[in-house]
């Protein structure tokens, strides 16, 4: 009687290619779009690239080389604040890509600032950003401040966005309306305005308030560097 897989395990019959750093890394990446980084080993990447556990060391050193790896590579997906533009188009630009990518990728969101020894495309990002804040007219002490509010404000709703107990359309009002209908109206007055005048209604959708917070904090930006001596 053939054995079965461990439970673990994630496995897939595909022809493999020859195991190289890049193939380790997006398989990495694969592997935590599926289960999340929580429960991300060197034994289930093993698995789902068809290897033993120490082959992937003749390739990348170590787990922590391999996360160091697969945020750089995040990185390098989300959009650079294009050059051709004004520094407040550039920016949202490169925030709304940023969003996008972490939607792809939410197991990456609380990393992406974590890692101490950054890659090539991380630190050419970072650099682009910071040049983009100077271009328009930032002094660099308040480019510091402009970068860490605005990634402040990306990171934390990529973050919530990914732990909503929901997905869309249907999903929202289904439980919108179980949490709301056995609640009182005389003592959650608001609670239950909010969710019956606008939750509710038809097109809800929560990533719309992305962009709108987005706008609010490039305005006070542009105001703040409007103000600077």
């Amino acid at each position: 009687m053939t054995p079965e897989p461990a439970t673990d395990e994630i496995t897939d019959d595909r022809p493999r290619a020859p195991l190289t750093r890049d193939r380790v890394l997006t398989g990495a990446i694969d592997l935590a779009d599926r289960i999340g980084i929580e429960p991300f080993t060197i034994r289930k990447l093993a698995s789902h690239l068809g290897v033993k556990p120490m082959t992937i060391y003749h390739h990348v050193a170590s787990k922590g080389a391999i996360l160091d790896g697969m945020i750089d590579i995040v990185f390098s997906e989300i959009d650079l604040p294009p050059d051709e533009v004004d520094w407040r188009t550039a920016i949202r630009h490169r925030s709304i890509s940023a969003r996008e990518v972490l939607n792809r990728h939410p197991w990456a969101t609380p990393l992406m600032e974590s890692r101490t020894s950054p890659g090539p495309a991380t630190l050419r990002h970072h650099d682009a950003v910071l040049g983009c804040f100077r271009r328009g007219g930032f002094s660099v002490t308040l480019t510091a401040h402009a970068y860490a509010i605005v990634d402040s404000y990306l990171y934390g709703f990529a973050l919530q966005e990914a732990n909503l107990p929901f997905g869309g359309g249907e999903e929202i009002g289904e439980l919108a309306e179980a949490i709301i209908e056995p609640l009182a109206v005389e003592q959650y007055p608001h609670l239950v305005e909010l969710t019956t005048e606008h939750v509710l209604q038809p097109g809800y959708d929560f990533s719309t308030s992305f962009e709108i917070g987005l706008d609010l904090l490039l305005d006070g930006l542009g105001a703040a560097v409007c103000s600077e001596p």
